[in-house]
């Protein structure tokens, strides 16, 4: 792929873990990439690593959105936006987990999701072209007890996917999801490196193991591609088959 035909994506979150892979391999692609991130210092220097562009982004902010999609729209466009920010801030059973827990992950998993929705949306349907793949979590259908809020948030990103699609359709925007189950990144590196909390939660996945960020990214990549110009609105588990019992 030339320069000249590069497409322009962003992934948001793209600073560490699965954000961060999905970063390297659309620039293994050839694809100039941004990459937004609330903390600015960690985006810089992913970006020098990979050869993207770094940008400044708290998704649950409105201005500092619409600030990123002018700095983008005045710069050439952009083709494909991944939602992948998200977080859990914290966990416990809905009588014990704190409101401010609740609030954080609100902010970021459906207000921020739905900015990026909002703002992004509209400049890919003015150009009359676009993908949008948002990262959701197979945790919006199978509950976890402690985890509730954040599931919960992940359920909001499966609804806003579906109507954001069908609202972008006529302007030839396509809008899916990609569903993980647990994935080795620094989010999960608490309960990844204890055996038996690993343990524990390999074995309600067939396939036996937890994946690994590099098990995801290629349905990212499919779902933004021309392969998939006629799936939207859908949301597809990569779960090891955790979803089955």
């Amino acid at each position: 792929m030339t320069e000249s035909t590069a497409r322009r994506v962003l992934v948001t979150g793209g600073a560490s873990g699965l954000g961060r892979g999905i970063a390297a391999a659309f620039r293994a692609e050839g694809a100039d990439v941004f990459i937004g991130d609330v903390n600015a210092e960690a985006a810089s220097a992913v970006a020098a690593e990979i050869g993207a562009t770094a940008l400044a982004l708290d998704i649950g902010d409105e201005a500092s959105v619409r600030a990123a999609a002018e700095r983008i729209g005045t710069t050439g466009g952009l083709d494909v936006l991944v939602n992948n920010a998200g977080i859990v801030a914290g966990g416990g059973t809905l009588q014990e987990v704190p409101v401010d827990v609740v609030d954080a992950a609100l902010r970021v998993n459906v207000r921020g999701t739905f900015l990026m929705l909002r703002v992004f949306g509209a400049l890919l349907a003015e150009a009359g072209h676009g993908t949008i793949v948002n990262i959701s979590s197979i945790g919006a259908r199978q509950p976890t007890p402690g985890l509730g809020h954040y599931e919960a948030t992940k359920a909001a990103v499966d609804a806003l996917t579906r109507t954001a699609a069908i609202e972008l359709a006529p302007s030839g925007v396509r809008v899916n999801a990609v569903a993980p189950g647990p994935v080795l990144t620094p989010l999960t590196a608490a309960f990844a490196s204890d055996p038996q909390a690993r343990e524990a939660w390999e074995s309600r996945i067939p396939l036996g193991t937890i994946a690994e960020v590099d098990q995801i990214t290629p349905l990212v990549l499919f779902l933004a591609s021309d392969a998939a110009s006629h799936i939207t609105g859908v949301s597809v588990a990569v779960d090891g088959g955790q979803l089955l019992v």
